[in-house]
């Protein structure tokens, strides 16, 4: 093929699609998975935000569910890169948000190696989603100054973070936390937070955020993995740390007092 009668190069969004709900998705995001030809889409995403695509789209699943077989990140991002070199309009359809533990990054960078320059539409963020569905903040005037989103899954023979400071950070500056993909790691993440915090800060875990199957608890720090042990809880989830927690358990325990 000539160079004058190429395919011209065709467009990359990554899309955001929020924590599940598809009634979460901004009208950005619609637009872009229904023009979409090709869809390569995350596990974490439901049938509910891809009802939204065309149907002659071609939709590929490329895994990236937490502690589980995905496919490899650079096959992934061979994927768009061939797409877009056959004039494809591409959807790369991330849960959440694409900047957020979403490596959207490194997709960004990869596609512009390649003289693509991509569209990044936002999506809701699981942790902001989870908190929301139980009637609480992640910043408060009086008990949180501001959020820190970490994950607690380390990158694979890295450091990971050190926990005893994040706490000392939590606890000074008056901060929440709030922890992806830290389900597998409660143990090391309890003891590490336990240095620094006391063992009656509230914490917050909650499964599915925004799904109709969405499971949550609500405990302390010092009975966090008793707690996950207890109740079966398990990725995908996050938990929130700090002081904004405490306004949801002391509405559920004041639920409790009247149903009683």
């Amino acid at each position: 093929m000539s160079a004058s009668s190429a395919l011209p190069l065709g467009r990359v969004t990554l899309v955001g699609a929020g924590p599940g709900d598809p009634e979460l998705l901004t009208l950005k995001a619609v637009k872009a998975i229904q023009s979409a030809s090709v869809i390569l889409v995350d596990d974490l995403v439901g049938d509910g935000v891809l009802a939204h695509a065309r149907p002659d789209a071609r939709i590929t699943y490329v895994g990236k569910r937490g502690g589980c077989k995905s496919t490899p990140q650079a096959t992934i991002e061979q994927l768009m890169l061939d797409a877009a070199h056959a004039g494809e309009n591409v959807v790369r359809l991330k849960g959440g948000d694409p900047f957020i533990f979403g490596r959207g990054g490194e997709e960004v960078e990869s596609l512009r190696r390649a003289g693509i320059e991509p569209v990044v539409v936002n999506g809701v963020t699981a942790g902001l989603a989870a908190m929301t569905s139980l009637g609480a903040p992640l910043t408060h005037r009086d008990r949180a100054h501001g959020v820190v989103f970490v994950t607690g899954h380390p990158q694979k023979d890295g450091p990971g973070l050190d926990w005893a400071r994040l706490g000392e950070s939590a606890r000074d500056l008056h901060l929440t936390l709030v922890i992806y993909m830290g389900i597998s790691s409660a143990a090391r993440i309890q003891a590490g937070l336990l240095s620094a915090l006391p063992p009656d800060t509230p914490v917050a875990v909650i499964e599915r955020a925004s799904l109709p199957s969405q499971r949550q608890c609500i405990t302390t720090l010092g009975e966090l993995v008793d707690q996950l042990s207890a109740t079966g809880l398990g990725s995908p989830a996050v938990m929130v740390v700090g002081d904004v927690v405490r306004g949801v358990r002391a509405a559920l325990q004041e639920a409790a007092a009247l149903a009683a």
